[in-house]
């Protein structure tokens, strides 16, 4: 049997990479040339599923219709730039030389790499079982990642471009200012080197995860019931953290993938259904312009906020309802 993605990506490396590197004498890129063509290939399949998966969803039942959905197209744009583009090259690429570079150091100085199986013996051939916890460890780290995202200022002047889609649907996802990408990716990283995450189950981690993360945002009264939405976060519990009152004085459900967190830590909020999504307080840009503009927009704002002259979200809020 012929996995169909790993098949695509061979022949993209064999006809387009291979050329183009051949072409530029960068032939000693050519591994990683196409470890960065097999994550995309993966991407570019993930996006097909989670179309395949969503789309039905927000047509049964969504929770708003656009007359004019232009800034859900400039939301397609940034999930292809993510899937396809950037995140391949820092998530697969990236990690895998910074795994082998720490690992051989330190092997070099007679310490062994970290793993979970090493650190619980227990979890030697239970695949399975490892994937998950790895899962939620990243999930947790994840957790508070966003979490400081809403609470440090300068911070929240890149994520605020997540928070300013008034048409959230599955595309939101990856709506994302390219520092706060970096970020997250570095973050995400070192967490998964921290904890011996193996470099052939990173990408797969990261595609796992963020096809839950696309569900999550989708624009669909889906909800998974009362003990379901406390084992998984669902499109409704997410909904509430994107509301017009997260940009504001009550912000919650932080969580990714896993409630659990937010439980833990009395953040989550059951209690919302199906909210106005939005920041009033950011620049209308970022919620209507095009991908540059968002881009450039972002960029000032988070300068602005590292100079501290960018106001506080409570402030800013004062400011719009007054």
């Amino acid at each position: 049997m012929i996995n169909p993605v790993e098949f695509a990506a061979g022949w993209l490396h064999e006809t387009l990479v291979v050329p183009l590197l051949y072409a530029a004498d960068a032939m000693q890129w050519e591994e990683l040339g196409y470890g960065w063509t097999l994550f995309a290939a993966y991407g570019l399949a993930q996006v097909i599923a989670t179309y395949a998966i969503c789309v039905p969803l927000e047509r049964w039942r969504p929770v708003e219709r656009w007359p004019d959905r232009g800034a859900v197209t400039t939301d397609v744009l940034y999930t292809l730039i993510s899937r396809v583009g950037i995140l391949p090259l820092v998530t697969f690429v990236g990690f895998y030389q910074a795994q082998v570079a720490l690992n051989g150091f330190l092997t070099d100085h007679g310490w062994v790499p970290p793993t979970l199986e090493r650190l619980v013996p227990a979890l030697l051939g239970q695949q399975a079982l490892t994937f998950f916890l790895y899962a939620v460890i990243l999930d947790f780290a994840d957790y508070w990642r966003h979490r400081f995202s809403h609470k440090l200022r300068w911070w929240w002047a890149l994520h605020s471009l997540h928070h300013a889609q008034r048409q959230m649907t599955f595309w939101s996802d990856d709506r994302n200012h390219l520092l706060d990408d970096l970020i997250s990716a570095l973050w995400f990283g070192v967490v998964a080197l921290l904890i011996g995450v193996p470099p052939l189950q990173f990408p797969l981690l990261v595609l796992v995860l963020r096809l839950l993360e696309s569900l999550s945002h989708a624009n669909a009264r889906v909800s998974f019931g009362w003990l379901g939405e406390r084992l998984l976060i669902s499109p409704r519990f997410h909904r509430a953290h994107h509301g017009v009152l997260a940009a504001g004085q009550r912000s919650c459900n932080y969580g990714a993938i896993l409630p659990w967190w937010d439980m833990a830590f009395g953040t989550a909020d059951f209690s919302r259904a199906y909210v106005e999504t939005g920041d009033p307080t950011g620049p209308e840009v970022l919620a209507s312009g095009g991908y540059l503009a968002q881009q450039w927009a972002g960029l000032r704002r988070f300068a602005a906020a590292a100079l501290g002259r960018e106001p506080g979200r409570n402030e800013a809020w004062q400011r719009r309802r007054a």
